[in-house]
């Protein structure tokens, strides 16, 4: 199960052995964390534990991969094993690190791992136990048994290539003033990749800022996605953060096999690549 609802997920605790991951970033995620969160959550760190601290964001982007082993360690102090079944939040809608973090947990081969949709704001409403307690990290551990990140990423060359390719597709899930061009508010220059399409990820959300259904997501990418094979369907955002969420709203659509550009804009656009923009 990809998305689960917060009404859901005394059940899905009841039914096994579950890990919680309040996943946040900024640069008082912490002190966010421990103002509210859901009892018995471990926190996660965008910028420290889901990605490398990059010496530049020429190679990887802002938001590179941490090396699987630091993961693989950080995994088992949280007590995650094989048999594990993980729930993912944050308090950005399930929009921001959750679903980083649920990419993540996928690409090392851990297939049990769901995001709670709406995040902490639907936990909340939902009547859930909140703790400003944290939660500490496991002494004795054994890392998760993993070798290689598996699902599918692409390469700056590959997204330049796909993007020109009639039967491949690019899409950027940034907001629709980033892609068009008319300011850029985290990275160095405004605009997009020449031939990448815009569907911000927020068009993921219903209303109240929870995912859509399943049904509602197949609908929405359907007529973007003609012809066009998954492995030939490449993810974009700023920072190889936001576009995990669009990767968790095509596998709830039952779509899979797309692939990540971890660097991203942020990468795209430190390398004198050709950039576009609109009007």
């Amino acid at each position: 199960m990809t998305i689960l609802s917060a009404e859901n997920v005394p059940a899905f605790m009841a039914s096994g052995d579950t890990v919680i991951i309040d996943a946040r970033g900024g640069a008082d995620s912490y002190q966010r964390y421990l103002k509210g969160h859901l009892e018995n959550a471990f926190f996660a760190d965008l910028d420290t534990d889901l990605s490398e601290v990059p010496q530049n964001a020429v190679t990887g982007g802002r938001h590179p991969l941490p090396a699987i082993d630091k993961f693989a360690e950080l995994l088992g102090k949280w007590g995650v094993t094989p048999t594990s079944k993980l729930l993912v939040y944050d308090d950005k809608n399930g929009a921001m690190a959750s679903a980083r973090l649920w990419w993540m947990v996928k690409s090392i081969g851990h297939q049990d791992v769901s995001l709670i949709s709406g995040g902490l704001s639907a936990i909340i409403a939902a009547g859930l136990p909140i703790t400003t307690e944290p939660v500490p990290l496991i002494t004795d551990y054994t890392p998760y048994p993993c070798s290689d990140w598996q699902m599918p990423m692409a390469k700056m060359d590959e997204v330049s290539v796909t993007a020109s390719d009639p039967q491949g597709l690019v899409i950027d899930v940034r907001e629709n003033y980033r892609y068009n061009g008319e300011s850029e508010p985290i990275d160095l220059v405004a605009g997009h990749i020449p031939g990448a399409i815009n569907i911000p990820f927020t068009e993921n959300l219903d209303q109240q800022g929870h995912f859509k259904m399943g049904v509602e997501l197949a609908e929405l990418y359907k007529e973007y996605l003609v012809n066009k094979e998954p492995d030939r369907i490449i993810i974009h955002c700023g920072s190889g953060v936001t576009a995990c969420h669009t990767l968790a709203a095509l596998e709830e659509a039952g779509i899979t096999g797309a692939k990540l550009y971890v660097g991203s804009w942020s990468e795209w656009s430190r390398n004198d690549r050709p950039i576009a923009t609109v009007g």
